[in-house]
């Protein structure tokens, strides 16, 4: 493998993902993406305008939680242009010259995505200012005072950008996408009908109420709902299932431990923590990493943002706290959240 493949992979669509498991599930036309309906109605507009104008899409930001479909949506783009698509990671770029490697052997109108483009390093994305307002690369030969600036004209391209923190992204950066998109969390209803299409691409029969079972456990995300499905297809034909049941995804959430909410045993773990240590809360993040184990970024970036939006958590000046909704879930008793009741693990289905 030479440095620059270790950089970026290109190609439309089988160099988007190395999973082999994971390729085939991904949509490769816009209208075969389930949800985001707002995202992909406005996206067609600006799809279709760029192609019938023959120009290059303006740069495009996507802005969501991992698993959403941020990097699926981007390779879309460029198929429905029918352009090259290039694609790395902000952490992969180490140096200016690996950036000016890419942008340098792209074709007109192509599209090349940056994935976790917050970690961006600061020298990097000042070449990117130029080259995506500009089209140009600001490029220093020589050494001392001997040393010059040349401009290098690139073709023009369309930057994807794609960010799980939106809020540690520079402002001059954002202010250059043109296209600012949202992800939201899934519905149960967009993931049963994703889980369907899924299956039906692996060859697999999911009930209707299995495949609404495993939406409602899968944290309102595709790539949990698409693994899900692969585990039960696993358990289905070790069970001798001709297809995929409800009481077949029953009995594998139980064995994996996931509840009728999604809630993996780490999600339990942070409740019970702060309500068997902390009272409930309030509680500092960083405080709370350390007594569940884990990092505060995973803390933040992963396990986090659906306990809140499930209302099981709130962050507020103080820390983070419990809300009643937790209590009922796990089976405890709010208004005795100080008598010292019994707070092991609930029964994962009510």
């Amino acid at each position: 493998m030479t440095e620059d493949d270790s950089i970026l992979r290109a190609g439309i669509p089988s160099s988007i993902d190395t999973d082999d498991k994971e390729n085939p599930l991904r949509p490769q036309l816009l209208n075969e993406f389930l949800g985001q309906t707002k995202v992909k109605e406005n996206l067609s507009v600006f799809i279709q305008a760029a192609r019938e104008r023959q120009e290059s899409m303006d740069h495009l930001f996507l802005i969501g939680p991992p698993g959403l479909g941020k990097t699926t949506l981007a390779q879309i783009t460029a198929h429905e242009l029918g352009v090259d698509f290039k694609v790395t990671s902000a952490p992969a770029l180490d140096k200016p010259k690996d950036l000016a490697g890419i942008l340098s052997t792209i074709t007109e109108r192509s599209v090349f995505f940056i994935d976790e483009i917050h970690r961006l390093k600061p020298a990097i994305e000042e070449m990117l200012y130029i080259a995506m307002e500009d089209y140009e690369l600001d490029w220093i030969i020589g050494q001392g005072a001997a040393a010059r600036t040349v401009r290098i004209p690139i073709p023009k391209f369309t930057l994807v950008g794609a960010t799980t923190k939106a809020g540690t992204v520079s402002s001059p950066l954002i202010s250059r996408f043109g296209i600012v998109q949202r992800f939201s969390f899934y519905s149960v209803e967009e993931l049963a009908q994703i889980i369907k299409r899924s299956a039906s691409i692996l060859s697999v029969e999911v009930d209707d109420d299995a495949a609404l079972l495993m939406a409602s456990s899968s944290r309102g995300t595709p790539r949990v709902a698409n693994r899900i499905l692969r585990r039960m297809r696993d358990f289905a034909q070790v069970s001798s299932s001709k297809s995929i049941t409800k009481d077949v995804v029953k009995f594998g959430l139980e064995k994996l431990e996931i509840d009728c909410l999604g809630l993996e045993k780490y999600d339990r773990e942070i409740l019970l923590s702060i309500i068997n240590n902390y009272g409930g809360g309030p509680v500092g993040a960083e405080t709370l990493a350390i007594s569940i184990g884990e990092s505060i970024d995973t803390l933040e970036d992963y396990y986090e943002p659906y306990l809140i939006q499930c209302g099981l958590i709130q962050r507020t000046p103080r820390g983070r706290v419990v809300t009643p909704k937790a209590y009922e879930h796990l089976g405890l008793n709010f208004a005795n959240k100080n008598s010292g009741q019994d707070s092991s693990q609930p029964s994962l289905f009510n």
